[in-house]
């Protein structure tokens, strides 16, 4: 992709995102700033999108480390049991004592996680590849890479995201899909334009 093409990528990216002026960060996210930076940074890089991550925890728990959902999912990431369990086997010398409800072992896992699978998936830029990672968060890497498969199938770009693979169903259920189709946009569009203007760091949108 040539550097108009990625201008463009931006413009059209932007346009997409809703007015955000209003929008404050929540003063449960406070407290987990200083953390989130310093752990993102360890995992991620000096160049880690922090204000992505504060959103996708504020799109899991609103910074709840108690949340516990309908289905089970636990703690500020919201992980299944299962999950908890395969991540802390993954990562023995981070993760070894699964805690879901500590705040900074969740934050540790959801970045662990977020990278485990930001590495197995594609991007035509780094905004719409990770709506990849956060779809498969969300959803599984299997159906992320099923749809992916479908949507080149179709015809479209497999490697984008936004108005191409996510318009395409490789068979969940509608409420599961339209679910799994909220979940990036939320976080990219929604939530981390307001915790990059409050200075928490770029995000995978917003740099």
């Amino acid at each position: 992709m040539n550097a108009s093409s990625r201008q463009l990528g931006r413009i059209l990216i932007a346009l997409l995102i809703p007015a955000t002026s209003f929008a404050q960060v929540p003063h449960a996210a406070n407290p987990y700033r200083a953390e989130l930076t310093r752990t993102a940074r360890m995992v991620w890089g000096m160049d880690a999108p922090v204000a992505t991550f504060a959103a996708q925890i504020h799109q899991e728990s609103a910074w709840r480390p108690d949340a516990v959902s309908r289905v089970g999912a636990q703690g500020m990431a919201q992980f299944m049991p299962a999950t908890t369990q395969w991540i802390a086997a993954l990562y023995p010398q981070s993760l070894a004592n699964a805690q879901p409800f500590n705040p900074a072992w969740a934050m540790r896992a959801m970045l662990h996680y977020d990278r485990w699978l930001y590495q197995r998936v594609t991007g035509t830029d780094e905004c719409n590849r990770m709506a990849f990672t956060l779809s498969s968060y969300n959803g599984g890497l299997g159906w992320a890479q099923r749809d992916a498969k479908l949507a080149a199938a179709q015809g479209r770009n497999a490697s984008q995201w936004f108005n191409a693979v996510e318009l395409v169903n490789a068979g969940r259920s509608p409420a599961n899909w339209q679910e799994n189709r909220h979940y990036p946009r939320r976080i990219l569009l929604k939530h981390e334009p307001i915790y990059y203007a409050a200075g928490w760091g770029q995000g995978a949108c917003q740099s």
